[in-house]
């Protein structure tokens, strides 16, 4: 799976430490590789009420949160918003 990071996705990333930074994208790329398998654990959970189909929720540590939507049939994931657990919804 293709990932594409929003202009507002890779200004919150550029918010986070080195550390957290590095963490993130090794989970991203991990998501991509093992979506549906994440789908059936409570990791990856989709949004509901959202004006768009197919968006998710990404759990990548206790606190922090990836929001991002799986596009057309060519499974780009596209990555919304990262933040943490109180800012991002």
């Amino acid at each position: 799976m293709k990932i594409k990071y929003s202009e507002k996705s890779v200004k919150d990333l550029k918010g986070f430490s080195t550390p957290d930074r590095i963490l993130i994208v090794k989970k991203l790329h991990y998501l991509a590789d093992n979506f549906e398998v994440l789908k059936e654990s409570k990791k990856v959970k989709e949004l509901k009420g959202s004006e768009f189909k197919s968006q998710y929720r990404f759990v990548v540590a206790k606190k922090i949160r990836v929001l991002f939507r799986i596009e057309d049939n060519v499974l780009i994931l596209l990555v919304l918003r990262i933040g943490f657990r109180k800012n991002v919804y």
